[in-house]
């Protein structure tokens, strides 16, 4: 019939539509649930998440226990991941170097969100020589060859900062300033877009014009709505940095032998490939598994952040 609405269009419309009453973020963790893939990844991030935390204080073994009569044992009951060439048992050691990884992995994305979200709203809401600036530095930080530059921080700061802090907490903070210091970048620039599309928005025009000082603007109008974006970059960054922490304990560049991490567990295990591959296989298979996990978080955040996705 003239001037009806087909079905098939009225039912996606409704389905676009919010349910009455729902909260933004009720309504994201609706759309966010409706992606398998990503809710299911949630689950298996939260139990690793859980095994780390609380692995170590209830598994009876330790990661400094030795047994040479289990030298390079594989696994077993005694030992679920079999154990290492000092016969210390790989379980244990795997649930203590994930509470690090992991942490590196959180601790870097917040240093990187946080550089990247401020200097992106400041270029976003500046106009001119500033905004060209800071645009020009980020420029440049994304020139600098990463790694190379990576190797030769660790080597300048890496006693200094363990005679200050300690051994592990001073790699810990070098690891986490070096990997959050090189990740910054692509969100800058995402959050100085967010601010150039959202800043000639109605609803911004209408409190400039109510006598809004531009730090309310930034604060109550224009970064709570950018945050969708960041928040995925957030989950991207955090698996790049615990690649990139595994990268750098696999090179040996990272936390000392007797501090394992999921890479420094991998770097250990190289020269023992053919006779014990569970050495190499359970931590390669643990960064596997978050990364995946963290990446398809990712990919269901933002379809559940993006209001133009049809769910």
């Amino acid at each position: 019939m003239a001037g009806s609405t087909p079905a098939s269009a009225t039912a996606s419309a409704q389905q676009a539509l919010p349910a009455h009453g729902a909260s933004p973020w009720a309504e994201a963790w609706r759309r966010f649930k409706r992606h398998r893939l990503a809710y299911w990844s949630l689950w298996v991030l939260g139990f690793l998440v859980l095994a780390v935390l609380l692995g170590p204080l209830l598994w009876p073994l330790t990661i400094s226990d030795i047994d040479f009569k289990a030298r390079l044992a594989p696994p077993s009951l005694a030992h679920p991941m079999g154990t290492d060439d000092l016969g210390r048992d790989l379980f244990a050691r795997m649930l203590y170097g994930g509470r690090i990884s992991l942490a590196v992995g959180l601790a870097a994305m917040l240093m990187a969100i946080t550089v990247g979200v401020i200097i992106g709203a400041i270029a976003g809401i500046s106009r001119g020589w500033v905004d060209a600036a800071l645009m020009w530095v980020t420029d440049l930080f994304l020139s600098l060859p990463q790694l190379p530059l990576l190797l030769l921080l660790i080597f300048l700061f890496r006693d200094p900062l363990k005679a200050v802090f300690g051994p592990e907490m001073g790699i810990f903070i070098l690891i986490v300033v070096v990997i959050g210091g090189f990740r910054w970048m692509p969100v800058a620039r995402l959050v100085r877009a967010q601010f150039f599309s959202l800043r000639e928005k109605e609803f911004v025009e209408a409190a400039r014009a109510l006598g809004a000082s531009t730090s309310r603007q930034v604060v109550r109008h224009i970064l709570p709505n950018s945050l969708g974006p960041v928040i995925v970059a957030a989950t991207i960054d955090v698996a790049a940095a615990i690649i990139a922490e595994s990268t750098l304990s696999f090179l040996g560049l990272g936390f000392p032998p007797d501090i394992p991490t999921w890479g420094r567990i991998l770097f250990d295990s190289k020269d023992y490939l053919d006779i014990a591959m569970h050495w190499a296989l359970f931590p390669g298979l643990a960064i596997f598994i978050a990364v995946l996990t963290i990446n398809f978080i990712g990919d269901g955040l933002r379809d559940a952040l993006d209001p133009r996705r049809v769910l």
